[in-house]
């Protein structure tokens, strides 16, 4: 079988566009997942890219992007409903695909929280349900609101529809519930309510879905709450958020007092404190997985003890104390008919496998990817192939091997943007190694990118402008008013200068919703610093990394002219160890940002932009803190916390996490076997505290 190559050969230039190959397409898929009810990749397709791209970050940790996958989950809420924020993040899940996977789980756990090998984990596993995630919050025991996740920030208001599920109490039963609180759960749908259904909009002549799960979120997620009553949806409560007080000690109890309020909790959840346990358990629910009578993709582990859980935390998009064991993909074997080129917002090209139809697991699937060049090369793959496809639970399949070669002609990729025509090119480094994508040249000129780009500047992690979408965003770039992010509060002007009629004219458009568009636009021109950042769609700078520079730098001009300063002189430069040296940032980060500023056109595009908006210094978070605002780092072995724990602390009391000393450090915790870092920061007059001086300077003595 022909596989990707192996991670551990790659090059860091390589790695550094395999990395961004990986984060946009688990971008696009998240899009599709998340927000559209549509999945374009299969649950295994999408598990694997996920798996490549932690692998990939593992063994180059200075080339992580910060608009990684790994620190972000979900897509924003879709605009038919209104917006509903978490008290608390709705965060995914990391995956375990193999028995080792789940030992590595177990064994992280220990080593976060310092146990001893006869220290007992209990761990609990239950089924994954493949559903629609939603959050019901609770109010003195009535329900007031009811959220799907969206991006985990912000979800879609679905209360309405949420109230006509029997599986949803209206108030809490029974006693001992939190005066506040956000039970989450999964909805989904039978497999003899989907046929019955598929059944009834076949004959009504209406288009069927193509599998449960994409049946119970769009059944939800309608806009007539009629349609949401008569559809078949059910709900299993498994976790919680936001509870104004503790109600049990561990998942277990949790779960427990969950069926007392009420609520349908899964009742083949189990618990062990073996990795063994957990196994056997996986094994029993994957036997037993055909006759559930609902779909399920995995199995869920979590650490059963509370006050664990808590100290164990979260890392990027997932908890520390959880993770999903995944069923196996399914296979089958399809004709090639076709070979489309599809190009992205940065300009990749990327070549999609187009299918003979073929039904996999109960879904019907035509298409997918086939990454890029490389990979068709590997495989092997040719038009008119019969292919070997996988899918775990959705729609378009991994293509694995060729099974009959058709004997047709190799596949070339194209020289050219199928889109603009400017030229495609593989870039080549200094070394001579080639870059795995193939690129369109034609940047802003491209209208593949010029749009993507702009709506990346518009969407609710750039300016979030409201009412700017991406249809509004084509639309203003088709008629030529808008190809520059300067354009967009010039829009009035450059209707004008175009000789066309006034917005308010303009079909889908009227007085009303024009003059809330242009007040929308000018309500962004003054624009909090990270939010910016991100907006510019830096290759990869995305939100995370923004956030970390806001937090660190807090002033915008001081954060670019560093970064100016920085393209100017060089890696060797204090301007660039200053960047460096903040805890999370790689190279691949500050690579990008010094390759920006050093691009005339973006200077020039900066310098526009900057005539029209004013960026929003961002203000030192929890100031009651005595280590606010301070760049503090850790060496040497700490004994009461491991060093994961502690960085964590720092930054929940606003510090800033720093993994070098220099004459900007005000603290450094140095523990047992400190050395150059502890020398450093005594030349520099650095001030040094003990493990057990920093927790009684944070009050955790």
């Amino acid at each position: 079988m022909n596989k990707p190559v192996p991670v551990e050969t790659l090059t860091p230039i390589k790695a550094e566009a395999e990395l961004a190959r990986l984060a946009e397409a688990i971008r696009e898929a998240d899009e599709a997942y998340y927000r559209n009810d549509a999945p374009e990749i299969t649950d295994a397709e999408y598990d694997a890219l996920r798996q490549r791209n932690l692998a990939i970050e593992a063994r180059f940790p200075e080339l992580k992007r910060e608009d990684s996958p790994t620190e972000r989950f979900g897509s924003g809420p879709s605009e038919g409903f209104a917006k509903a924020t978490h008290a608390a993040p709705m965060l995914s899940l990391d995956n375990a695909f193999t028995s080792e996977d789940v030992s590595d789980f177990v064994g992280r756990i220990r080593r976060f929280l310092g146990l001893a090998e006869t220290d007992e984990v209990q761990i609990t596993a239950e089924p994954k349900i493949d559903g629609l995630s939603l959050s019901l919050s609770y109010e003195k025991g009535k329900l007031i609101r009811a959220a799907t996740r969206g991006d985990g920030q912000v979800g879609e208001d679905v209360t309405a529809n949420a109230r006509t599920l029997g599986d949803i109490p209206h108030r809490l039963k029974g006693a001992g519930w939190p005066d506040s609180i956000e039970v989450r759960g999964e909805v989904y749908m039978s497999h003899a309510d989907f046929a019955a259904l598929n059944a009834r909009e076949a004959k009504a002549g209406r288009k069927i879905f193509a599998n449960p799960r994409n049946a119970a979120a769009g059944s939800l997620r309608q806009l007539d709450v009629e349609i949401t009553k008569s559809r078949p949806l059910k709900f299993f409560a498994y976790a919680w958020a936001a509870a104004s007080a503790p109600f049990a000690e561990t998942q277990t109890g949790a779960i427990a007092q969950f069926a007392d309020w009420g609520f349908e909790v899964n009742p083949l959840m189990t618990r062990s404190h073996t990795v063994d346990g957990l196994i056997a358990a996986y094994r029993d629910l994957e036997s037993r997985r055909a006759s559930l009578g609902y779909d399920i993709d995995g199995v869920v582990y979590k650490v059963d003890r509370l006050d664990w859980q808590q100290r164990l935390g979260f890392v990027s998009r997932a908890p520390r104390w959880a993770i999903a064991h995944k069923f196996p993909a399914e296979k089958a074997t399809t004709l090639l008919e076709g070979i489309d080129i599809q190009v992205g917002r940065t300009g990749s090209l990327t070549p999609v496998a187009r299918l003979a139809p073929v039904t996999v697991g109960g879904v019907v699937v035509s298409n997918a990817t086939l990454h890029n060049e490389d990979e068709i090369a590997r495989l092997g793959v040719k038009i008119g192939d019969t292919v070997e496809i996988q899918r775990a639970g959705d729609v378009i399949p991994q293509v694995l091997r060729v099974v009959t070669d058709g004997g047709g002609a190799p596949f070339h990729m194209p020289d050219h943007c199928p889109i603009c025509g400017s030229a495609a090119v593989r870039e080549v480094d200094e070394k001579g190694e080639e870059d795995v994508r193939r690129r369109c040249t034609g940047g802003l000129v491209c209208p593949a990118q010029a749009v993507e780009r702009l709506r990346h500047f518009v969407s609710r992690k750039g300016l979030d402008i409201d009412g700017l979408g991406a249809r509004q965003v084509q639309l203003f770039y088709e008629k030529g008013v808008v190809h520059a992010p300067q354009d967009i509060f010039r829009l009035e002007k450059r209707i004008a200068d175009a000789g066309l009629p006034p917005l308010a004219e303009w079909d889908g458009f009227g007085p009303a919703s024009a003059t809330k568009l242009i007040a929308a636009i000018d309500a962004r021109r003054n624009v909090p610093f990270a939010r910016f950042l991100n907006g510019l769609g830096i290759r990869h700078v995305g939100q995370t990394t923004s956030q970390q520079f806001a937090r660190n730098f807090l002033s915008w001009d001081l954060f670019w002219s560093t970064v100016t300063k920085a393209a100017a002189e060089g890696p060797e430069s204090d301007a660039y160890a200053q960047l460096m040296g903040i805890d999370g940032i790689g190279g691949a980060a500050v690579g990008s940002l010094c390759n920006f500023v050093a691009e005339p056109h973006n200077d020039e595009m900066m310098s526009a932009l900057l005539s029209e908006i004013s960026v929003v210094d961002e203000v030192a978070a929890a100031s009651d803190s005595p280590v606010a605002g301070k760049t503090v780092v850790f060496t040497g072995t700490l004994e009461k916390m491991t060093r994961d724990e502690a960085k964590a602390r720092a930054s929940a009391l606003g510090a800033k996490v720093s993994g070098s000393i220099s004459a900007r450090t005000d603290i450094l915790i140095a523990g047992p076997g400190a050395g150059s870092k502890l020398t450093k920061a005594e030349a520099l007059g650095v001030k040094t505290l003990t493990e057990e001086e920093w927790l009684a300077l944070i009050g955790e003595a």
